[in-house]
């Protein structure tokens, strides 16, 4: 069972179990590559090697003028567009769509996800149809280097990120 079953739709990535042992979607941030390492022996003749640890869907179209670094997994039907950085740490759902100038960086983006055109996603968990619209940046980053805080229900959570 899910600590947080009712945020997100867990069905909708292969990385799941990651979400298990945690009581918030951003505890799993820093344990997005060795992840990734674990996912990759498993992924089946359905899936092609690019690069070192970067590992597409046969059915995913991927721009060769598109950068992407591993470790990094992407879902069947997903479109990775010309100009798209994928930095490695990146677990790209099924059906989505990476766009011109979207960078991606340690991040887990569910099935069903678009980032069109010119957005950051890093240090991010992005749910099931999520939509990015231009000029969309998504980090755990606070400029005044003080840390993220969220509240849930009555409780302000400290993410421990800044």
């Amino acid at each position: 069972d899910f600590k947080n079953d009712n945020l997100l739709n867990y069905e909708a990535t292969i990385a799941k179990d990651l979400f298990r042992d945690v009581n918030h979607p951003w505890e799993v941030l820093p344990l997005i590559k060795d992840y990734i390492i674990k996912l990759i022996s498993n992924l089946g003749e359905d899936y092609l090697e690019l690069g070192e640890n970067v590992y597409a869907h046969k059915s995913a179209k991927i721009s060769d003028k598109a950068t992407i670094i591993g470790p990094t997994i992407i879902g069947a039907n997903t479109e990775v567009r010309p100009g798209a950085f994928i930095r490695g740490n990146a677990i790209i759902g099924e059906k989505c769509v990476i766009g011109n100038s979207t960078e991606v960086k340690n991040a887990i983006i569910f099935n069903n996800v678009q980032c069109p055109h010119y957005n950051y996603v890093g240090d991010s968990v992005l749910g099931e149809y999520a939509h990015t619209g231009a000029g969309v940046i998504l980090s755990n980053f606070k400029s005044d280097g003080s840390n993220v805080k969220v509240r849930e229900k009555d409780e302000i959570i400290d993410t421990h990120t800044s």
